[in-house]
């Protein structure tokens, strides 16, 4: 038996634009279905928005987005706060979505796309804990954590 768990994240009508945006940082495949595409009438308002979007790659990153039935213009991760306050990260975010690379140059290519109109919390640096680690919360208003694994030691 295998399990993959996927983040799944909910909009307010700009599910679309995120999902092709994310599409654009991570490459792979996007798949959207409508609530249109699925039954509603397309006169309906709202037929026209996402009931179901994926984006997955071949390098293992895979989100789902949807826009919340009746919402309109943005997202609901936008309404919390994350920020740097005496060196700590303080945040009122139920969720950040993370994501892990292998070398810091392969970081540093997502990290680059994502930081376009997005809010830097923490600048991708080195840090204590990896050979590179940064927070963001993007232009959807979804806060990333981008970070280089480490080498373990069992010391």
């Amino acid at each position: 038996m295998t399990l993959t768990t996927t983040t799944h994240l909910n909009f307010t009508g700009d599910a679309r634009a995120a999902l092709g945006f994310y599409q654009s940082v991570f490459g792979g495949e996007l798949i959207i279905s409508t609530y249109g595409d699925l039954g509603m009438p397309k006169e309906i308002p709202g037929a026209d928005h996402v009931v179901f979007g994926l984006v997955a790659s071949d390098n293992g990153f895979r989100v789902m987005g949807y826009d919340i039935p009746g919402s309109q213009g943005g997202s609901l991760a936008a309404t919390g706060s994350t920020r740097r306050e005496n060196g700590t990260t303080v945040t009122d975010q139920p969720f950040f979505v993370s994501v892990r690379g292998t070398s810091l140059e392969e970081v540093e290519g997502y990290w680059s796309k994502l930081a376009s109109g997005a809010s830097i919390i923490e600048p991708l640096a080195a840090s204590d804990w990896a050979p590179g680690f940064g927070m963001l919360t993007d232009r959807f208003g979804v806060t990333w954590v981008l970070d280089v694994q480490a080498a373990y030691s069992a010391e």
